[in-house]
């Protein structure tokens, strides 16, 4: 093991998996910062390009449910902030399968512990689909040699997290709210520095901390009174809250939905939980590894002010969603014709000046034409359990590959050469949206594509049924893009 120069101290070297993620975007600098060594597992490392520790980190490409032999060599600890929540109907068996292979390449490796974040929730009762994944998770990685520790965290609040950006839309949209018996369930919320606290305690500990420690807040509340909270905190006025029995977590998912920027497919599972009260049940935690620090109404007012100065490290959004994808039962034919909306036009502006413009579409800014009809496509997206529009942007000039723009993903940049776009809407088929730029004598020429393949018969007659629309905005939208770097 290497030893850091600047004190007489142990540097371990960790794997961390979702290094892309919400928690992992977190997690990484803190361990940076702390002298540990770390290496990064991602599936696409080019979502890692842009972050300011890019260089003090190791990457290698790979996933948890495949080869590790790379990712696990030279390692002590590895840690397991992986999950499948909502990715296609089969995610909770692959949970389980990812976890195993990841726990028998540690022990091929002779990995020394894991460390792993839960979900908190009591055994005994019935858990949610989402819960319940997560203990069996845990079960499966400290199933071998190998020593776990497993932190089960309840509600996580903090700038970006799914469970905060559900509530504060909620809150924010709505004066007036009917809602399910849910809102009456307890938890004990905690703030993200907490819970970035306890994992680099069992992470950087000379001793491997084992088994389950439940990481909860200082505060016990139901989801209601954490409504209250967040209003008070937001300076809104006070929220009405109107329970009633009938209201099905189905319907309450595609509620949140449209409402918030969280996609229906991941409110589901956030929703099923939210019926299971969660609240630390031993003390544990406070004997060997201290106190929280935060409480709810201090990390509800972090995490707002870093919204408002646009300080946001890492969202749930910077996961992947994958609502649609090939199917085995598929013909060939409906997946081997792409269909091309191709524009074009030539520029008096520079590349990098066009380069600008693209990669500030989006978010507050629009898509310079037909806005109405972009909100209308976000809002038919949301009624489909799709992130619709509410996402918005990151930041709102720089872009980095990962990064969601409205109802986008970055899938490529090349600086002043080419912007690509993956649709992340609910369609029947795989969509893009890409701008290639050249330089000419008298400044640049820039292309733009909107790219379907369509998925059967479905496919191609929802893009035939869009192409008036794409004659309504794509124009302008391109004209827009050319104005505004030729007259900034």
């Amino acid at each position: 093991m290497a030893r850091d120069e600047r004190a007489d101290l142990i540097v371990k070297r960790v794997l961390v998996t979702g290094a892309t993620g919400y928690i992992g975007g977190r997690l990484v600098p803190r361990l940076i910062e702390d002298g540990l060594w770390v290496r990064c597992l991602a599936r696409n490392p080019e979502k890692l390009s842009m972050v300011s520790w890019r260089d003090d980190v190791e990457i290698v490409k790979g996933a948890v449910g495949g080869p590790l032999e790379d990712a696990m060599s030279g390692i002590d600890v590895a840690v397991y902030l992986v999950h499948g929540i909502g990715e296609g109907v089969d995610w909770i068996e692959r949970e389980t399968s990812d976890a195993l292979n990841f726990r028998l390449a540690a022990e091929a490796a002779g990995v020394e512990r894991i460390v792993y974040l839960g979900g908190m929730g009591n055994d005994v009762t019935a858990l949610s689909d989402h819960l319940a994944s997560r203990h069996n998770v845990g079960r499966t990685l400290a199933a071998g040699p190998i020593p776990v520790c497993e932190l089960r965290a309840a509600v996580v609040i903090g700038s970006g997290s799914a469970s905060f950006e559900m509530l504060r839309h909620l809150v924010d949209v709505l004066p007036v709210m009917i809602t399910p018996k849910w809102v009456t369930t307890r938890s004990q919320p905690i703030a993200i520095s907490d819970v970035l606290d306890y994992l680099a305690k069992v992470i950087e500990a000379p001793l491997a901390h084992t088994g389950v420690y439940e990481i909860g807040g200082p505060d016990i509340v139901s989801y209601a009174q954490m409504m209250g909270i967040y209003a008070e905190e937001a300076g809104l006025r006070h929220r009405w809250l109107i329970p009633v029995p009938v209201l099905s977590p189905r319907l309450s998912s595609h509620w949140v939905g449209v409402v918030t920027p969280v996609p229906a497919s991941l409110a589901r599972p956030l929703v099923d939980s939210l019926v299971n009260e969660v609240i630390v049940r031993d003390s544990r935690t406070l004997d060997e590894l201290g106190a929280p620090k935060r409480s709810l109404r201090e990390a509800i007012r972090l995490a707002l002010g870093a919204i408002a100065r646009n300080d946001v490290p890492s969202a749930y959004t910077d996961a992947e969603l994958q609502p649609f994808r090939s199917y085995e039962t598929d013909p060939s034919w409906a997946r081997s014709t792409e269909l091309v909306d191709l524009r074009e036009l030539d520029s008096s502006a520079s590349p990098e000046a066009l380069y600008g413009e693209v990669t500030s579409l989006g978010g507050a800014k629009g898509w310079h034409r037909g806005e109405w009809l972009w909100r209308l496509r976000g809002a038919f997206d949301q009624l489909q359990g799709g992130p619709g529009l509410r996402r918005g942007r990151r930041h709102p000039s720089e872009l980095r590959v990962g990064d969601y723009v409205d109802f986008w993903r970055v899938e490529e940049l090349i600086a002043g050469e080419l912007v690509r776009f993956h649709a992340e809407m609910m369609l029947p088929g795989e969509a893009w949206l890409e701008w290639r730029i050249q330089p000419t004598p008298t400044g640049a020429h820039i292309e733009q594509r909107a790219r379907f393949k369509p998925r059967g018969l479905l496919g191609r007659a929802y893009w035939y049924a869009v192409v008036p629309f794409h004659s309504l905005i794509f124009p302008g939208l391109l004209s827009g893009i050319v104005n505004s770097a030729e007259h900034p």
